[in-house]
């Protein structure tokens, strides 16, 4: 195939898919938050320091280290262990025994993708839940459908051996009989048609519900018309009712929205592990074209071993030209690029993350969330600027900080192929003031000594 057609193909393949585009508003967020779930198939293994900030500072803090603590109802046990849950997760140590305290604790909290926390407050649903009422008692509201899809798969895996309590989903295309009373007990839905079935349509009496669940606030709030959405339904429950929200971030508008949510919370935050370059090596290579770009990569390929690597691209058309070109060097190659409907996108990056691929060529826009921890080599292939062409500090910081994840070294190297991006590289450089050293790349020995 030529390389121009690769990339023609590429951009038509991405123009043909349903445009994700990733900005700071809402559905980016949410589809970035979709395809975290979608790709992840275990816990993340976070180091993060979880801070636990009690509503009582008198009530006896604990957490706990198994699950046979919790005094679970046996099916509950029986579907957690099912799930592959051996022990909880860091944020479910601290969370579990708030969530399942008598009388319940309001909890805000604050996690990532990966930590467990779906399965925690799906777990506190189904505790509270008394099977013989057969009407709605816990409602969780997500962004999306999607999202609530994702959370509803949560709830029927825990709750395989308790089938006497029954889910519903409140969401757009489900459309119920005038009159309806629910008998399901737990609903999971979007802010907007969740708040129809309480207000207008009264399919769910809100009086009734013991567990009002908020997930991904940060998501929701960047969405328009579900803030106002989510406090008119919080409205409505009753005093008792416990409230229970989750944020993977915690900016000032998140924490005043959850506090308007959630009264006398208690909190646990993930102290943020500071990201650092301090096991890394980062090196730079000069070149004067991306054809001689192309070349060093090749060259570090043949001197070195590298179990996985990312290599990052500005712009989609230089994306699928690499691609090609690495292709047919016999190199086997993923590629990720922002118009890819989100599970394409998290096919791809299974594939990856599976070893099927060595090599995964990607714009910036792909890049969050994406752990995969054989990746032992980064390469900008382009240097990540902003949209005024000044250095962007954080990208650079999140792409290369994927190879010294879990304690391991790991390896970076900047392609610089002009004054432009050589100032860019200087400036990145002062930023964090660590030294990133020049590299010749057709010095096999040099490139060789990199490596150990």
């Amino acid at each position: 195939m030529a390389t121009d057609s690769w990339a023609l193909a590429v951009d038509e393949q991405e123009a043909a898919a349903e445009s994700v585009s990733f900005s700071r508003t809402g559905p980016d967020k949410a589809a970035q938050s979709l395809l975290n779930k979608l790709i992840r198939s275990n816990l993340v293994n976070t180091t993060n320091q979880v801070e636990v900030l009690q509503r009582d500072p008198n009530s006896p803090l604990y957490s706990v280290k198994s699950f046979e603590e919790l005094r679970l109802k046996p099916q509950l046990l029986q579907g957690v262990y099912a799930m592959g849950f051996n022990r909880p997760s860091k944020i479910q140590e601290n969370a579990l025994p708030m969530m399942l305290a008598e009388p319940p604790q309001n909890l805000i909290a604050q996690s990532q993708s990966g930590t467990g926390k779906t399965a925690a407050f799906v777990l506190a649903m189904l505790s509270h839940v008394d099977p013989s009422n057969k009407w709605p008692q816990c409602l969780c509201v997500s962004p999306t459908y999607e999202l609530a899809l994702q959370t509803g798969k949560v709830i029927e895996q825990m709750g395989q051996f308790y089938p006497e309590v029954k889910l519903m989903y409140a969401i757009r295309g489900n459309k119920l009989e005038k009159g309806l009373k629910l008998q399901e007990q737990i609903v999971i839905g979007t802010p907007g048609t969740v708040l129809d079935w309480c207000q207008k349509l009264k399919f769910i009496d809100p009086k009734k519900i013991k567990v009002f669940v908020l997930d991904e606030a940060d998501v929701m709030i960047a969405t328009q018309g579900h803030l106002d959405q989510s406090l008119r339904i919080q409205r409505m429950l009753p005093k008792s009712c416990q409230m229970l929200l989750f944020s993977a971030t915690f900016e000032e508008s998140v924490w005043n929205f959850a506090k308007r949510i959630v009264p006398d919370p208690n909190v646990i935050k993930l102290k943020r592990e500071e990201e650092t370059l301090d096991t890394i090596k980062q090196y730079y290579v000069v070149c004067n074209c991306k054809e001689e770009k192309f070349q060093a990569l090749c060259n570090i390929y043949g001197a070195i071993t590298i179990a996985q690597a990312m290599v990052f691209c500005h712009t989609r058309k230089t994306a699928g030209w690499l691609a090609g070109e690495l292709s047919k060097e016999g190199h086997q190659v993923a590629l990720l690029s922002g118009e890819m409907q989100v599970e394409q996108r998290a096919a791809v990056i299974d594939r990856f993350r599976n070893g099927k691929e060595k090599v995964l060529v990607t714009t910036n826009v792909c890049a969050r969330g994406i752990d995969v921890e054989q990746v032992s080599v980064v390469i900008n292939f382009d240097l990540p600027v902003d949209k005024d062409g000044n250095p962007d500090n954080e990208t650079y910081l999140h792409r290369i900080g994927r190879t010294g994840r879990f304690g391991k070294r790991g390896l970076a190297i900047n392609m610089v192929d002009s004054k432009f991006s050589m100032n860019i590289l200087n400036r990145i450089q002062d930023h964090f003031d660590k030294k990133i050293e020049r590299l010749d790349t057709d010095d096999l020995d040099e490139i060789e000594k990199i490596a150990n």
